[in-house]
């Protein structure tokens, strides 16, 4: 019987050279994103000295750029939060390094702790923020790099949001 559950591979693939891609520098897929995240939260020494809090808005710092990618760390005390907005034609991945953050959509909310990872389109509208009693440190990349963040209306009268909306200074 002919199937696709029938195919054998004889020998070692890795003796195959030509089959073998060479690792990449720079990810390009999204499982390689949610990789460099996770990689980058692993690794402390890469962000904890830098982190800063500030009281008065989200502190947020570029930790490294790519080809058309960037990556930045954020940190959050309590109470602050993006207001409700998408990432223009930015694809993206928010990892939680410290903390918790909670995410508003229009499905509802949900509780991110550290080492959860969520990857979103361009488009997606969400509204992120830190109402535990703890600061929350992350760590966002995005490709292409942002370059706008449209913000909406709260989506309902229990909506956080802060004055402060951009993960960095962005135009239009």
């Amino acid at each position: 019987m002919n199937s696709d559950n029938d195919l054998q591979i004889a020998g070692d693939l890795l003796e195959v050279p030509h089959l073998l891609q060479p690792p990449r520098e720079h990810p390009a897929t999204v499982a390689e994103f949610a990789g460099l995240a996770r990689a980058i939260a692993a690794d402390r020494a890469q962000w904890a000295d830098l982190v800063r809090y500030d009281a008065t808005t989200r502190w947020y710092h570029r930790l490294r750029t790519g080809p058309g990618y960037e990556v930045w760390l954020l940190s959050w005390v309590p109470g602050q939060g993006t207001g409700r907005h998408d990432h223009g034609r930015s694809s993206g991945v928010l990892t939680v390094l410290e903390g918790s953050l909670t995410e508003h959509t229009r499905r509802g909310a949900r509780t991110l702790t550290p080492g959860a990872q969520h990857v979103f389109a361009p488009g997606y509208v969400h509204e992120v923020v830190n109402d535990a009693l703890e600061p929350a440190v992350s760590l966002h990349i995005y490709y292409p790099g942002l370059t706008e963040m449209p913000m909406y209306p709260a989506a309902h009268a229990g909506a956080h949001a802060s004055p402060s909306c951009a993960a960095r200074p962005v135009t239009a």
